[in-house]
């Protein structure tokens, strides 16, 4: 019933975008998320060696990443519920604007005559509000049949590769030749920009008519964005909790391990930042063809169901080969498969949980699934360290592994999944 409406929804949303097309708003929504991915990465990629310029050590460290991953996990859902009823417009801006004041507090950190610790600590503080990726999921969703949807979520591939790419080696380049604090400065340029294009071209609101009849019923009140109980109503619905706890625990070994991937470059690998600015290079390339090539072909001949299990099969290969990983040429190896899992995993259940619920509730569906990543790097930096510091790398593919295999397991006894298949 939902492909049926779509058709309609669309046309409606349509109307209301003025002199932007369909077509290009979603374009224009992908330039968008590349520029945002590539400042994020150009972050990742000076914060340690800023911290360490400022005399913090890796304890330190690891509370600046638990305080983002923190304030991202408690900000995805009221994200979401924001983006659901003031729209694509107010959600983007109010992104790009927190984005801005993160990188403005994170040049001034690096001024000598400045407070560097206090304003590198408060510099976390925006990332509650930082979210384009989920705004960009759920007009993507929205603007997409549902038929389409899988292809259309798998295209921000390419703009997570291109900003890992870019955003990678312009922190480098950049800090190397004019200082650390000239990435900070370019990314807050950027993301002024993103904040204009976000105001001025993107439409106030990308669901149909129906769907905001459906979420704002004539003569009721509008609901709160703090309503924790319709944020979790969603989880009880249908086809959504089992979905969703695949999503957070197959996920969560690899996270653990991506989350402690800088100390494991430096101390278990023995690269140089130039170096490891590179191999996050090539994972930006992979992620790019991957998401952005093979999963939408694949999505057309394969049921996302089918989809989900290869990729805890994979995660499973993947997580033996870590066992017996011994130098980064072994990891390059095992690149692609572990890139071809979490973009499948990521992909097919964002898909499916916003194929469960009504469209005008797409957007909290998003942002609940945008706070499984700062939950892991909220438990990452403690957990990942322990297990590190005392068992080696070895450990995340044991634990990868045994994890992956349960799931397996699991999803082979969900008579959702085996309708699907059928229906397929």
């Amino acid at each position: 019933m939902q492909g049926a409406r779509a058709p309609k929804a669309h046309g409606q949303s349509l109307d209301a975008m003025g002199t932007l097309g369909r077509p290009w708003v979603i374009l224009l929504t992908y330039v968008l998320t590349a520029m945002e991915l590539s400042c994020l990465f150009l972050q990742f990629s000076i914060i340690p060696y800023l911290s360490r310029s400022l005399g913090l050590d890796s304890v330190a460290f690891g509370y600046q990443q638990t305080i983002f991953g923190v304030l991202q996990l408690l900000g995805g859902p009221l994200f979401g519920r924001f983006a659901d009823q003031r729209g694509a417009r107010a959600a983007l801006t109010l992104s790009f604007m927190a984005a801005s004041a993160l990188y403005l507090l994170l040049a001034a950190a690096c001024s000598p005559g400045l407070p560097g610790v206090a304003l590198l600590f408060a510099s976390r503080l925006p990332a509650v509000l930082m979210h384009t990726l989920p705004a960009a999921q759920m007009i993507i969703t929205d603007l997409s049949a549902p038929e389409e949807r899988p292809a259309a979520l798998s295209r921000l591939g390419l703009c997570f590769g291109v900003g890992s790419i870019i955003g990678s080696l312009l922190g480098g380049t950049l800090s190397a030749a004019y200082g650390i604090q000239c990435p900070a400065l370019v990314a807050l340029g950027i993301n002024l920009l993103g904040t204009v294009l976000s105001f001025t071209c993107i439409p106030a609101n990308t669901k149909g008519a129906s769907a905001r009849a459906q979420a704002a019923p004539p003569g009721s009140s509008r609901a709160s964005v703090f309503d924790l109980k319709a944020i979790t109503r969603l989880l009880l619905q249908p086809g959504v909790l089992p979905v969703f706890l695949v999503k957070v625990v197959s996920g969560f070994p690899s996270g653990l391990f991506m989350v402690m991937f800088s100390i494991i470059c430096m101390d278990f690998f023995q690269l140089e930042a130039a170096q490891s600015g590179y191999l996050m290079s090539f994972f930006g390339v992979l992620q790019m063809v991957i998401q952005g090539l093979v999963i939408g072909r694949l999505s057309r001949h394969f049921s996302e169901a089918a989809l989900l299990r290869a990729s805890v099969l994979v995660f499973m290969v993947v997580g033996l080969a870590m066992v017996l990983m011994s130098n980064i040429f072994h990891f390059c190896l095992l690149m692609p498969g572990l890139v071809f899992s979490l973009c499948a995993l990521n992909v097919v259940t964002d898909s499916m949980l916003t194929k469960a619920v009504s469209a005008s509730d797409t957007g909290t569906m998003l942002g609940l699934c945008a706070s499984v990543h700062p939950l892991t790097r909220t438990l990452g930096p403690t957990l990942g360290g322990l297990l590190y510091r005392s068992f080696g790398v070895p450990i995340f593919g044991h634990v990868q592994f045994t994890v992956n295999f349960l799931v397996l397991l699991f999803l082979w006894r969900q008579p959702m999944l085996q309708k699907m298949d059928k229906v397929r």
